[in-house]
């Protein structure tokens, strides 16, 4: 069963992307060894979207960060060095701006305008009852005839 999403970002400067992830970002990972960074991502979802053969064309990926308050995350993030390409735009699905990283990795800030289905909360799991040995059954059904 699916479980998750692993993205990857190609890149020139791997090890500065990395950093930047790290440091900027402050996206919690996993060291896999020999400078492998495997960044946690709090939340994923997916959007499936026509092919554009101008902007798009079929077999396109995209990935884009989001967030629930735009200007305070670009100046959150601005404190810390990212710098933002153009201004804040609204673009109809939400409110967007962009930014650069290390390699020339182009990627979308967005306030998105919808509200995310809440997932079902799972039930907590019960304590199984210990089920009583043979001796005690026994013992339990004479008390119940006295």
């Amino acid at each position: 069963m699916i479980r998750g999403v692993h993205t990857m970002f190609y890149t020139s400067k791997p090890d500065e992307l990395r950093a930047y992830l790290r440091d900027k970002l402050k996206l919690p990972f996993t060291d896999v060894g020999e400078g492998w960074l495997i960044f946690d991502l709090p939340e994923a979802e997916m959007g499936c979207h026509p092919a554009d053969a101008e902007s798009a064309p079929s077999g396109t990926h995209y990935v884009s960060f989001y967030c629930d308050d735009i200007q305070r995350s670009v100046a959150d993030l601005s404190k810390r060095g990212v710098v933002f390409v153009d201004p804040i735009t609204d673009a109809g699905y939400g409110l967007i701006t962009h930014f650069v990283m290390p390699g020339d990795v182009k990627v979308q800030l967005y306030q998105p305008r919808y509200r995310k289905n809440k997932p079902a909360a799972k039930k907590a799991a019960q304590p199984r009852k210990k089920k009583p040995s043979p001796k005690q059954a026994v013992a339990k059904k004479r008390q119940r005839r006295a």
